[in-house]
């Protein structure tokens, strides 16, 4: 399948936000941290928001050409994760002070984030509804993995569904640990690939 993928610039920002938040809408993560169609409806974008402003400064927003799919990329230095720095509150605080979930999902999937090696983070990645099941994610997915692959990098995520956890195992991606369990909620799957040899 042939899909056209550019580096979003902060001219994308608006389409990223709206896709991320169309696509996680039904996200069992999203649903735990925004419980309630109407209030994840009036408030989830923000929390999109905030990534992808996170992301366009210090990582790398993968963009369908068609506005279909994005893939938001950190590259993560080895020995950098600080449980206890400021940044999930300060989303919290932009986002939706009143909902304590945004800052804790921040502070668990920071708690779980391997830091004995540098890697390929995979903060997020999104498909529109309509369009899930086409191979998008695979298809915004394979550069990246196949850089890591040259460059002997691995790459990390945390899965937020057994759909895409399945998805990642087919892409090379291991169970990391345990799932994180979140209070009263979903789990998360983290995830971890090694680079792969090349012939």
């Amino acid at each position: 399948m042939g899909v056209a993928i550019r580096t979003a610039t902060e001219a994308d920002r608006e389409t990223v936000v709206r896709l991320l938040d169309e696509a996680f809408q039904d996200d069992p993560v999203s649903g735990w941290v925004f419980p309630g169609a109407e209030y994840r409806r009036a408030t989830h974008h923000r929390l999109m928001a905030a990534f992808t402003d996170i992301v366009l400064d210090a990582g790398r927003i993968d963009l369908v050409e068609d506005g279909s799919g994005c893939a938001l990329w950190m590259p993560t230095p080895a020995g950098e994760h600080d449980t206890d720095d400021e940044g999930p509150a300060q989303v919290r605080q932009a986002v939706d002070p009143a909902n304590e979930r945004v800052e804790l999902i921040g502070r668990l999937t920071a708690g779980i984030h391997p830091a004995d090696r540098s890697h390929e983070y995979l903060w997020m990645i999104g498909v529109s509804p309509g369009r899930q099941g086409e191979g998008i994610g695979t298809a915004l997915m394979g550069p990246v993995l196949d850089r890591c692959d040259g460059d002997g990098v691995p790459a990390y995520l945390e899965a937020s569904s057994p759909r895409s956890r399945a998805l990642y195992e087919r892409l090379g991606f291991a169970l990391l640990g345990s799932p994180l369990a979140l209070p009263d909620g979903p789990q998360m799957f983290p995830m971890w690939r090694e680079p792969r040899v090349l012939a």
